[in-house]
């Protein structure tokens, strides 16, 4: 068989298994044995458990069960609540105050726990039910979350900007730093998204209202005293404190990014010990079972996919994709929106440690032939993988809002979300106009390449 017969009938094979219902991890390992099996000696099956763990034993993957764990360490504990009603007490003045601090909660807990889904759970089980008390929209109150959620994939510490970096062999810690600024940036668009939405709520509850209609939630006044204010603020230092003793460790030279994981993972264990009383092995028990649940699986993703990615260069899949690519001499920017829009697509069926270990292979050669920074490519390619996670079909952060609050219709938590996903558009726009957004910071503290 052909290059090209062998490389389609390879893709083929992988959504007819990945849409047969069998996990992502084992829909590839299985693909990538068959195609083993049938296309490349026979020796090499006898390799294939040596290969996978040749392709696993990076130093860099070990930081992400340690990451995970402190996600879970914050997760698992009322820290989300704590930290989004700190926060609330002093916007809630602000005009869509409390979707601002829903998404400003949301950028702090991802942060801390790196995890999209751990995010949406821990800031949405007690920020729906507040804003939705107050007057906001079902769909907005899940819009915002669920798009607040995504920071978790962005900001540092972030798992997919981990495997990221090892699969582009760029800085974790340069890829990091490139986070921050279009995470913030995101966050402003988001908040000001906030202002504008919930102006817009109040003056159509206050013309019901007004015309003898019901006097929605939104027209009360929330009144917090000075103390009251000053009082919630210990509850938000501890996390800073955390946070900015993360930062320091990693950026300062002090650790590498592994032992900044365990770092963090033993700051977590000891604030949530120290705050909340979590330390007796019971209460442990379940944040402990849940970063086995997930390393696990994310790990047997990430075997599995290099495995797949081993064989698509053994069989020259990938090099004859990134040829075929460079073949069609595309301006640089057509190139570059092609490649997005094929993100895209994968991110309606895909997870993103899938997208970036199944496409790296193929993508990146000719992003860097055509003179992009791959350090901002991966930021980039990080926002749009962002709007997978919250793009029907599948969307995995509306299905964690959907069991966060399981009353709101998911038509409405899909509208709701839609807004985010342009929004995310303008700053994926906003990055290929100003590169510095995502370059700036760490060429100043790392410098310039």
């Amino acid at each position: 068989m052909s290059e090209l017969s062998i490389g389609l009938s390879y893709g083929v094979a992988t959504l007819l298994v990945m849409f047969s219902g069998m996990p992502i991890a084992f829909s590839l390992g299985t693909v990538a044995v068959t195609f083993m099996y049938f296309f490349m000696p026979a020796a090499s099956l006898n390799t294939v458990t040596q290969n996978v763990y040749e392709e696993m034993a990076s130093i860099t993957l070990l930081s992400i069960p340690l990451f995970i764990m402190k996600g879970a360490a914050i997760g698992k504990s009322k820290a989300g609540q704590d930290l989004y009603g700190a926060i609330h007490v002093w916007l809630h003045k602000v005009p869509g105050g409390l979707g601002i601090a829903n998404v400003i909660a949301c950028a702090l807990f991802a942060a801390m726990a790196g995890s999209s889904p751990a995010t949406c759970s821990a800031i949405g089980s007690a920020g729906i039910p507040e804003m939705r008390k107050r007057g906001y929209s079902p769909g907005f109150a899940a819009g915002i979350i669920a798009a607040g959620g995504t920071l978790g994939i962005l900001l540092p510490p972030s798992i997919v900007m981990i495997l990221y970096a090892v699969a582009a062999e760029q800085s974790l810690g340069r890829l990091f730093l490139a986070g921050i600024g279009p995470g913030l940036l995101l966050v402003a668009l988001f908040a000001a998204y906030a202002v504008l939405r919930a102006r817009k709520e109040y003056k159509l509850a206050l013309a019901v209202y007004e015309n003898g209609g019901v006097k929605s939630a939104y027209l009360e006044k929330e009144h917090f005293t000075l103390r009251q204010k000053v009082e919630m603020l210990p509850r938000v230092l501890p996390f800073v404190v955390l946070l900015t003793g993360v930062m320091i460790a990693l950026y300062g030279g002090f650790a590498t990014p592994t032992e900044t994981a365990g770092l963090g993972g033993l700051l977590a264990l000891v604030l949530i010990a120290t705050i909340y009383g979590i330390w007796r092995p019971k209460d442990l028990a379940p944040i402990l079972t849940s970063t086995l649940k997930e390393s696990t699986m994310l790990m047997l993703i990430i075997g599995m996919s290099l495995l797949y990615s081993y064989v698509m260069s053994h069989l020259h899949i990938s090099q004859g994709a990134a040829q075929w690519i460079v073949d069609l001499h595309l301006s640089k920017w057509l190139l570059l929106a092609m490649i997005l829009l094929m993100v895209i697509v994968l991110g309606f069926f895909l997870p993103p440690v899938s997208i970036i270990l199944m496409t790296a292979p193929i993508l990146l050669p000719p992003l860097k032939g055509a003179g992009f920074d791959l350090i901002w490519f991966g930021v980039v390619m990080t926002i749009v993988m962002e709007m997978g996670l919250i793009h029907p079909p599948v969307g995995l952060n509306i299905f964690v809002i959907k069991n966060v609050a399981p009353d709101i219709p998911l038509k409405d938590v899909i509208w709701g979300v839609m807004p985010f996903v342009a929004l995310m558009f303008v700053a994926v726009f906003l990055l290929c106009l100003f590169p510095l957004i995502a370059t700036g910071l760490p060429n100043l503290v790392m410098g310039i390449k």
